[in-house]
C-alpha cells in the first residue's frame, strides 16, 4: 500500500464531512461542525495551515556529513520522531461509521506505538472511551497520553485514576475544550479551570502533566504556576473560537517567555516534515498532528498510520540534512526565515 492509496481508501469510508483531501488545510470542510471543520467562518483551521507555509527554511549543506537522527526523548521515553498523534473523539459524528471512539483510539494507540511514536487519546461523554484508551495504553507499555476534558471535579478525578492505571508516561488536559458544545451547560459545571483547580488536577495525576490549549504568554505562565511539565500551543484546530491567531503566530513568543522551564509542543495545520522542522526551529520540542491520522487510520489501519509516520519522518530528516542539522538539538532559529 502507498500513502496515495491510503487517501483513496479513506475517501470511500470517512463520512460526509471530511474529504480526505491530499492536503488537509481546512478549506473543504470549513464551517462544518459536525465534521472536522473549524468554528464560525472556518478561518482558523485555514490560517493554522497557511501560516506554516509563510515560514521558509534555510538551505545549508556545508556541514559534517553524518547520519541524521530525528529521535526525541521526552519524560524518560524515546521516540522515533518528535511527532505525536492528536486526541480524537466524536468519531462517528465527525468522520463516519467505520470506527467508534473506542475502536479508533484503541487502534491508534497500537499503531502509533508500533511506528515508534505515541498517541494522545481522546475523551468524550461515553465513559467507555477513556476506559478503553487507558487499557490500550497499558497494553502498549504506557506509550500514550490519556487526554482528559475539563469536566467537573469528580469526573476529572475518576478519569485521572484511569490515566494512572494505564501507566502512561504522561497525562494531559485539553483545557481549550471548554468551548465544545457538550461541555457547556453541564451539571455539575464543567469547563474553565482556575490555576488552583488545575494545580490540584496536576498533583493528582502523579505523572508529567501536559496542558493543551495555550495561545498566550499569560496562559503559559498560569500553566507553569499550576505545575505543568509541558504545554501544547494550540487553538483546538479552530474548533472552539473563531478569529483567533494561528498557533505558528504565537509559538515563538511563548517559547521565549517559558525559557526552557516547561516542554513545549505545538499543533494546528502541521502537515509535512518540513512543517515539523519549522516548529522545532521556532523552539518547540515536538508537534502534535491530528486530522491526518484520522485519514491514515480510516484508509489503511495500522499500515496507514505507519506509512504516514514514515512519510512525515522522512521529510523531517531530509529537511534537517539539507539545513545542516544532524540532530534535533542542532536545529536552530536561524534555520528558518519569516517573510
Amino acid at each position: 500500500m502507498t500513502y496515495q492509496e491510503v487517501l483513496e481508501n479513506a475517501r470511500t469510508c470517512v463520512g460526509p464531512y471530511c474529504k480526505a483531501c491530499p492536503v488537509c488545510d481546512g478549506r473543504a470542510c470549513r464551517n462544518q461542525i459536525p465534521g472536522p471543520g473549524a468554528k464560525g467562518t472556518g478561518d482558523v483551521a485555514i490560517r493554522n495551515y497557511q501560516k506554516w507555509q509563510e515560514i521558509r527554511v534555510s538551505l545549508d549543506t556545508i556541514c559534517e556529513n553524518r547520519p541524521v537522527d530525528a529521535g526525541l526523548e521526552l519524560f524518560g521515553r524515546k521516540f522515533r520522531y518528535p511527532i505525536f498523534a492528536g486526541p480524537v473523539s466524536g468519531v462517528n459524528l465527525h468522520y463516519g461509521d467505520k470506527h467508534t471512539d473506542v475502536s479508533y483510539n484503541q487502534e491508534l494507540v497500537y499503531a502509533c506505538a508500533k511506528a515508534g511514536i505515541a498517541a494522545f487519546t481522546g475523551d468524550g461523554v461515553n465513559p467507555a472511551l477513556m476506559e478503553a484508551a487507558a487499557r490500550a495504553i497499558q497494553e502498549n507499555g504506557g506509550m500514550g497520553v490519556p487526554t482528559i476534558k475539563p469536566w467537573d471535579a469528580d469526573t476529572v478525578r475518576e478519569k485521572i485514576g484511569l490515566a494512572r492505571d494505564s501507566h502512561a508516561f504522561a497525562a494531559a488536559m485539553d483545557i481549550d475544550a471548554s468551548g465544545l458544545p457538550f461541555l457547556k451547560n453541564r451539571i455539575p459545571q464543567a469547563g474553565r479551570k482556575t490555576t488552583e483547580e488545575l494545580a490540584e488536577i496536576i498533583k493528582d495525576a502523579g505523572v508529567p502533566f501536559i496542558v493543551k490549549g495555550i495561545m498566550t504568554v499569560k496562559g503559559a505562565m498560569k500553566a507553569k504556576e499550576a505545575g505543568a511539565s509541558a504545554i501544547v500551543v494550540s487553538n483546538h484546530g479552530g474548533r472552539v473560537l473563531d478569529q483567533c491567531p494561528a498557533s505558528a503566530e504565537v509559538l515563538e513568543e511563548i517559547v521565549d517567555a517559558v525559557d526552557g522551564s516547561m516542554k513545549i509542543l505545538v499543533d494546528g495545520g502541521i502537515r509535512t516534515g518540513v512543517d515539523v522542522f519549522k516548529a522545532l526551529a521556532l523552539g518547540a520540542d515536538g508537534v502534535i498532528i491530528c486530522r491526518p491520522f484520522v485519514t491514515a487510520l480510516f484508509g489503511g489501519g495500522e499500515e496507514g498510520v505507519k506509512l504516514y509516520v514514515e512519510k512525515i519522518g522522512a521529510e523531517l530528516e531530509d529537511t534537517m540534512a539539507m539545513c545542516g542539522a544532524n540532530s534535533l538539538a542542532e536545529i536552530s532559529r536561524d534555520m528558518v526565515c519569516l517573510f
